[in-house]
């Protein structure tokens, strides 16, 4: 019987130092495998950033591109903006110059209180008419007048903005008629609304108001 136990002692301290010797092995490989899958991540981690690194280097480039050529087109939009403004003083002193060279003939008033454009109407009335077609015998008789100004005029009812809308329609409806009846010259007439700007009488009375809504025909030399 003690014959057996001490088999039996022996064959498990053996069996034990097997599977120690076993385990050991096994971890040492397993340790290695993890080494090599890290040092594999590492490269590959490595890689990955050079490639982010040079990605962001030609993103840079770009950028700097992009901004230089930003920076051009301002400084040409700059340059257009200075030519326009050049232009615009150039055209307004040519036209004040024009305007200054320009002697008035003779003007015809259309207004409510002669019987003519009524309240909030932009249509051109029969009383209208008569005085437009007296004017044009005017320009024949005188051939002196080369230039033809039409103004339109409201009193200060309603919105600015519709006043100034109505009056340049009044306008607008003086010129049609010059054309289409008396084929007068397009590049002849300039039209111009002032809406309510230009009261030639109080509008604080409707006899006022009626005459400030009104049109003028202006015959230049």
């Amino acid at each position: 019987m003690r014959r057996f136990i001490v088999t039996c002692s022996v064959a498990a301290i053996a069996l034990g130092g097997t599977t120690a010797c076993a385990t050991k092995k096994m971890v040492r490989q397993r340790v290695g495998e993890v080494n090599d899958k890290v040092e594999t991540l590492s490269q590959s981690l490595e890689e990955t950033q050079q490639r982010t690194r040079a990605n962001e280097g030609r993103i840079g480039e770009v950028d700097q591109r992009a901004q230089a050529a930003n920076q051009r087109a301002e400084k040409a939009g700059q340059r257009a903006d200075e030519a326009y403004a050049a232009a615009d003083k150039v055209n307004a002193r040519a036209e004040a110059i024009e305007t200054a060279s320009k002697r008035l003939v003779y003007e015809v008033v259309l207004s409510e209180d002669k019987g003519n454009f009524k309240f909030g109407k932009a249509t051109v009335p029969d009383e209208s008419v008569a005085e437009i077609d007296q004017l044009v015998e005017q320009l024949k008789a005188n051939p002196n007048g080369a230039f033809i100004e039409i103004e339109g005029h409201t009193d200060n009812v309603g919105p600015k903005d519709v006043n100034y809308k109505l009056g340049l329609e009044r306008a607008e409806n003086v010129k049609r008629y010059l054309y289409e009846h008396h084929q007068v010259p397009l590049h002849k007439i300039n039209v111009i609304s002032y809406g309510e700007e230009k009261p030639i009488a109080p509008n604080k009375t409707k006899a006022g108001r009626a005459q400030n809504r009104r049109v003028v025909i202006k015959v230049l030399a």
